[in-house]
Order: structure tokens, then sequence, then C-alpha cells
């Protein structure tokens, strides 16, 4: 029997910083780093119903969780699942994941099933490559993942530091396309040529030994230029699959343009196409981001907005109702 007849849910955004060791040369593939957002988000309620029902943005993505997850866990599709917001759909902030785990926990507070949120991911295939999207859900801030191992279920999570608060990331969205998802990833990664071992030793070294050190001090610049270098490595061997270091010409010239104003810690968020980048406080965002409005003008499928990193212990909030 259901133990509350409503949960609501709140998944964050994850900003994909980037892939550690893509070459598996000494047995562990991928690793990476990413942080939680506050303004983006997947929010659900769940509640009790005679029939299926499905309401609001991404409902058919909503829809197939379902359906995975019932059959999974062997439980009743018959619940009412009204979806407040969604993370836009691959454009790189990790929308299904977030989803995937969001009506995956609600349920897993609805029948009382007693699941971790690895157990859930693990249902639903999460976590292949990429832990962040598991990390930020369960922990906020910034998540760094060990990758696969031979025996890993789900990338474990190696690092979990708060992000200063007065930090700002802006985001630069292009409407127009989507990121590789799905099939079209499968195959991307499969073609693409064997990353140098040389190159993931020199990005687990910069990225414990510069990155995660400048990070924990507040010091923004060094971070920044850490997480640079990592994403011009990572994104130069994506190239062959997404046209460039970055899926979008017109983000690209957005990403320089920015890099001039002072942004730093500059790349795209797992395929794209939305790419970041971070500034020390609001004011400074806020400023750099209506300057870029009237510099771009002319481009008007580009959007820009600033963000702020969410560093709440349980980002994904299951708050439990018998109304």
């Amino acid at each position: 029997m259901p133990s509350s007849s409503k949960i609501t849910v709140t998944a964050p955004a994850r900003l994909h910083m980037g892939f550690i060791d893509l070459s598996g040369a000494l047995g562990r593939h991928f690793g990476s780093i990413g942080i939680a957002l506050n303004e983006i988000n997947t929010r659900l309620t769940l509640s009790k119903a005679d029939q299926r029902c499905i309401t609001g943005p991404s409902a058919q993505r909503a829809d197939r969780c379902l359906t995975q997850l019932c059959d999974a866990l062997n439980v009743s599709d018959r619940v009412n699942i009204n979806i407040d917001t969604a993370i836009p759909e691959h454009v790189g902030l990790g929308s299904g994941t977030q989803m995937a785990l969001a009506i995956g926990s609600a349920l897993n507070a609805y029948y009382g099933l007693g699941l971790t949120v690895r157990e859930i991911a693990s249902v639903m295939d999460r976590g292949l490559r990429s832990g962040i999207g598991i990390g930020v859900f369960e922990h906020g801030g910034l998540v760094v993942d060990g990758g696969r191992g031979e025996k890993t279920i789900t990338p474990p999570v190696l690092v979990h530091l708060d992000v200063p608060v007065d930090w700002r990331f802006i985001l630069v969205f292009d409407r127009r396309g989507q990121g590789l998802h799905g099939e079209q990833e499968i195959a991307a990664f499969e073609a693409l040529p064997t990353f140098p071992r040389h190159q993931a030793e020199h990005l687990c070294y910069l990225i414990m030994m510069q990155g995660l050190p400048a990070f924990a001090e507040r010091d923004l610049k060094q971070f920044g230029h850490v997480i640079s270098q990592l994403q011009q490595a990572v994104g130069k061997h994506f190239a062959p699959a997404q046209g460039g270091i970055y899926a979008s010409r017109e983000v690209t010239k957005a990403m320089d343009w920015l890099t001039q104003q002072g942004a730093v810690a500059v790349g795209q968020t797992s395929w794209g196409p939305t790419c970041f980048c971070a500034v020390e406080s609001a004011e400074q965002a806020e400023a750099i981001v209506q300057q870029a409005k009237t510099q771009f003008s002319n481009l008007v499928h580009l959007d820009f907005a600033v963000v702020s990193a969410n560093n709440q212990k349980s980002p994904s909030r299951v708050l439990l109702s018998n109304d």
C-alpha cells in the first residue's frame, strides 16, 4: 500500500564540466566533474489516481520513465504525475537522469520501497558513463566521480564540496539545436579515436593538484584555468563528432567574447550546445549578460542566463503529504 498520498521531488540541473580519463588505460574509464544548479530544475508531484496520468513539460519522457520504473519495480502505474518544471531536454543540463531519478524517488517514497538513489539509477541504466547527475541529485555542490571500473554499478562520488555562494555561472543557449543523445551519442563514443593516456594523466593531475585545491581555497581564477584546460582537451577529442570544440558556432563566438570580458571556467556542458563560464559575483554576471545581449542582438537564437550553484545536501527534495 502507498505510504503517502502525495510526493513532491525537486531535482537540480547540472553543469558537466568534463571527463577526466577517456583513455581507460589504467582500468577505469571516464571520471568527471560537475556542479548542481539552483535556478533550473525538474520539479514534479506524484499523487493517487484511478488511472495513469502525466501532465506538464517533458510529459513524453516522464511517461517512458514511469513505464520502465513500474515494470522493473513491479508496482502499479496508476498514479498522477504533475510536472511543474522540467530541465530542457538534450541541451547538456542532465534532463534525462534528473527526470528518471525524480520519478524513481517519488515512486520509492509513494510505495515505501526503501531503495537508495543509486539503486534507482541502476534500474534506469543511469551512470553508464558520467556519475555527475547521480552525485548532484544526492549531494548538490561540486562533485567529482571516479568513473567506471570492472565492478562499478554507478560511478562513486570521490569529492563533494560546497560552491562559494557568491560565484555565478553564465549559461549560453542555442535554441536551434540539441546535443548528441541516445543512439547518436553511443555511436559517437564508439567512433572517437583513442584518448591519449598521457593526456588523461595530465588532466588527473590538474584536477587533483591544481583545480580542487584552488576550489577549496575559493580561487576562482585558478580553478577556472584548470576547467578551461580540461574543456579544451575534451572538446578537441569530441570535435570530430560535434563539429568543433563546441557544438554551436554561434555559441563559440559568445564564449570567446565572454572570455575577453574576464569570465573563467569556460566550456560546454556535456554534448551541449549549452556552454558555461564563471565569474566572481552576481553583479558582475548580470552586467556581463546585459552587455552580451547587446553584443549579440543579431543572433536571436542565443539566450543568456545567470545561475548559481545548489549546495543543498539533499537538492532532490522529497516532500511527503497526506493531503
